[in-house]
Parts: C-alpha cells; sequence; structure tokens
C-alpha cells in the first residue's frame, strides 16, 4: 500500500516536527561542542604563564650563577633580587584569568623560592637588648642641611656615628655640631667616626682608590676593645651601552675584606655605605666574614637607598664576635641615602 505523504510526515515517514526539532537542538549545543573540542583544559591553559613563572624561579634560585662578565649582569641581579617578588602578582592573576592548573602548579617553584630567600626578613627579630648603639650615614656631599643632619644622627641615641663623604665644606660643621655629644672623633679622607667612647690606634684603610675611604680605629668599651671599620666603596653605574659598572667596587670590596680578614681583634665591626647588597657576589670576601645586623635582628629589607623611595640596602652594618640585637632604617635627611642603626650585645 502507498505511503502518503502529509505536512506532518515526510517521505520515509519520519516526522517534519521531530527532524525540526533535532536540526535546533544541534545547533543549539554546536558552541558547547565547539568549545569542548576547542579548550585544552585547565593544564594545557596558561602554558606561556607557567613558563614565565618557572623561568623567574630558575633565576632567583640559580642567581650565583649569572655570570658578570657581561655588564656585572650577576651582580644587577642580585642587587634588585627581593623585588622579583613583585613579579609574582601578575603571573598570579594570570594564572587565575586562564583558570590555568599548570601555571597555579608551576608558581608554587618561584613562591618557594622567593620565600626561602628573604621570608626570613619579614618577621622582626629585634629584643631590647642593647650593649652599644651605632648609626652609619652617607651625608652625601651636596647635602648642606648640616645642623638638621648632626641633631637627627645625635637624637638616635647612638653610642658611635660612623658618617661617609666627609669633606673640606662639611667637616667643620659636623665636627661643631656633634661635639657635645660625641668627645671623640676621627675623620681621614672622607670617611669619619663619632663616639662617646674613647678611639684609639685609627688608621687609614687601603681600599685601591689612591686616596683614604676607609678607616680603622679601636673603641675602648666597657668589654674590652672593639675593632671598626668605617668604609665608602666606590659607586656603581647602570649604563645602556656598559650595563653595571661596577670594577672599581668590586676591586676595593676585595681589599676591604682582606683588611677584615688580617683583623688580630676577635670584636670586628663595619659600618659604611658598601654600595652593594648582602646578596651581591663581589661583596662575598666581606659577607662571608661578617653578619649582617639588618639579617640578624632587623623587621624588614631596611633599604637605605635612595632616601626618597628606597629600592636597596646598600648601606650596612656588619659584625663579628658580638651579637646585634636591633636593626632599623633612620629617617631621611638631606641625604640621598638614609642612616640606618643597629644594636650588639656582647
Amino acid at each position: 500500500m502507498a505511503q502518503v505523504e502529509t505536512a506532518e510526515t515526510g517521505p520515509d515517514g519520519a516526522s517534519a516536527e521531530g527532524g525540526a526539532r533535532r536540526r535546533l537542538r544541534d545547533v543549539r549545543e554546536w558552541p558547547e561542542l565547539k568549545r569542548r573540542l576547542t579548550d585544552p583544559g585547565p593544564w594545557r591553559r596558561g602554558l606561556v604563564v607557567a613558563a614565565l613563572a618557572v623561568l623567574l624561579g630558575l633565576v632567583m634560585l640559580f642567581h650565583a650563577h649569572i655570570p658578570n662578565r657581561v655588564g656585572s649582569l650577576g651582580s644587577l641581579t642580585e642587587t634588585f633580587l627581593p623585588w622579583a617578588g613583585l613579579l609574582l602578582l601578575p603571573l598570579m592573576v594570570a594564572a587565575v584569568v586562564r583558570r590555568s592548573a599548570s601555571a597555579v602548579a608551576a608558581l608554587l617553584l618561584p613562591v618557594f623560592v622567593w620565600l626561602n630567600l628573604f621570608g626570613g626578613l619579614l618577621t622582626d627579630k629585634s629584643s631590647p637588648e642593647r650593649d652599644l648603639t651605632v648609626v652609619t650615614h652617607n651625608v652625601a656631599e651636596q647635602n648642606t642641611a648640616y645642623d638638621a643632619t648632626a641633631r637627627s644622627l645625635a637624637a638616635s641615641g647612638a653610642d658611635i656615628l660612623a658618617l661617609q663623604e666627609i669633606t673640606r665644606g662639611n667637616r667643620s660643621a659636623y665636627e661643631k655640631a656633634l661635639a657635645a655629644d660625641y668627645p671623640y672623633h676621627a675623620v681621614l679622607g672622607t670617611v669619619g667616626v663619632w663616639s662617646k667612647l674613647p678611639l684609639s690606634g685609627t688608621r687609614p684603610v687601603d681600599i685601591k682608590l689612591g686616596w683614604t675611604r676607609a678607616l680603622r680605629t679601636t673603641v675602648d668599651t666597657d668589654h674590652g676593645p672593639l675593632a671598626l671599620y668605617v668604609a665608602h666603596l666606590p659607586s656603581v653605574r647602570v649604563k645602556l651601552d656598559a650595563g653595571f659598572t661596577a670594577g672599581r667596587r668590586d676591586a676595593s670590596a676585595q681589599a676591604l675584606g682582606d683588611a677584615i680578614g688580617a683583623e688580630e681583634l676577635d670584636r670586628v665591626m663595619l659600618l659604611g655605605d658598601l654600595n652593594g647588597t648582602m646578596n651581591d657576589r663581589a661583596l662575598a670576601n666581606i659577607t662571608s666574614q661578617l653578619r649582617s645586623a639588618q639579617g640578624a635582628a632587623g623587621d624588614g629589607f631596611g633599604f637605605s637607598f635612595p632616601a626618597g623611595f628606597p629600592m636597596a640596602r646598600i648601606d650596612q652594618i656588619m659584625v663579628r664576635g658580638v651579637e646585634p640585637t636591633n636593626s632599623w632604617v633612620l629617617p631621611a635627611t638631606g641625604s640621598d641615602h638614609r642612616p640606618v642603626g643597629a644594636s650588639v650585645t656582647f
């Protein structure tokens, strides 16, 4: 018997209305099907972000192996290494936006490395005990606020002040302003020390510059003699055509480390503008012998330069044979450096 084709029935007997519904359903499901076919999934999304996270972690982990031969790139990286933590923030945001499991997993590497390098600086390790308090400050040749700077330093209550960039123009001003609070002082070249305790045996330290920018003196404390070094290492520059120019600084750091290594006294303290951070390999001959007061007893990174927006701690207080109990950064003066202070016990 012949099949009659109607409006409701197609040639094969299928319902035209049902076919239309299936076609409509297929059209509606197509975007979802397309998404499933093209979406790589959470582990394949954000591979670029994951790669950048791994690269950042490797740079921090192996910073000591970045070569210094070209533009002192290794020292430049180490100077600003703490700021690598800021790069974690945009990477985290990108990982969340991309909903990338691989990027989140990769971020564990740089986060762990950064915390391992600098996490200890984020806690307050200070204590109220103190036998001796010291402050060091690069007063800056261009700083003409002599009296205000001197009053600020004396108000710190420090037993010893170490100043750098002493010049013919400012020496007499600081000697006059600090005389009442610090009866003992010595200035050699461009560095000086003012003390409430007797000083003896003051002499220059040769750091291979041809003029005096470092001295060594003995401080007579109630607990015995303390060898005090005050130094101002040569400046470094960042140049587009030469990178991080630090040759003279590196040679001076090596010479200063040699002098400290030959020190006969057990108690040693180094105060000054070293134009380098504790992470900088160029200071290894110094940092391998002395402890950073900020690292041992400070709270935070203790950045001291530049004064307006400190980005690095290049002004250092380092010790051997005494125990740091506190370390801090003082308010800005008219200098481009901020003063830093520390207390120690014997």
